[in-house]
């Protein structure tokens, strides 16, 4: 069985470094950690690893965020995955920095890369992982802020908010999302 699990984020070096960027950090962290590396394909940057017996696909876009669904849809086919087995790691203004939330169905939350991948798989029913990246910014810099880069603080707490999100990755692939969701959405 196969599982796409889906980092959001903007490709280029100006985006690197991005609060927006935090799906693609946590993939590219994971890769680091266990030396596999990504390959350039059709629609995104790609690494496969195994866990547990399990294929995962792990998958950058390189669609830009807002439109996501296209390369998320393609590697669900082309990969023969399930809905069922499909999780997307996306940065979130509601939550608290270093907060994760797992769902297995939900709106975009006013994501776009969530909204276009809702849109092309005309379907909600997957699963997300969301990454607090807290809410300190003023009235109307919200995209200055979700675009801005993380701050020396912030990228120390990311090594443990990283770790987490493997993980639950981890678990969700081995465990399934409702056992995932028990463990992981706690305070």
């Amino acid at each position: 069985m196969s599982y796409l699990i889906v980092g959001l984020g903007n490709i280029g070096v100006e985006y690197s470094n991005t609060r927006h960027n935090v799906g693609f950090m946590v993939l590219d962290a994971w890769a680091q950690a266990s030396n596999f590396p990504f390959e350039s394909k059709r629609y995104g940057d790609v690494a496969i690893t195994r866990f547990k017996g399990q294929k995962i696909i792990l998958l950058k876009p390189s669609t830009y965020m807002n439109l996501s669904g296209k390369a998320v849809n393609y590697w669900l086919q082309d990969q023969k995955v399930p809905i069922e087995n499909l999780l997307i790691i996306v940065d979130d203004l509601a939550l608290p920095l270093g907060t994760i939330r797992m769902r297995k169905k939900g709106s975009d939350g006013g994501h776009n890369g969530l909204k276009d991948i809702s849109y092309v798989l005309n379907r909600e029913d997957y699963s997300r992982l969301r990454i607090g990246i807290g809410d300190n910014f003023s009235k109307g810099r919200q995209i200055d802020y979700v675009i801005g880069e993380w701050s020396d603080q912030e990228k120390i707490e990311l090594n443990d908010v990283f770790k987490k999100c493997i993980e639950a990755t981890k678990s969700f692939v081995a465990i399934g999302v409702d056992r995932t969701m028990n463990i992981y959405n706690t305070k």
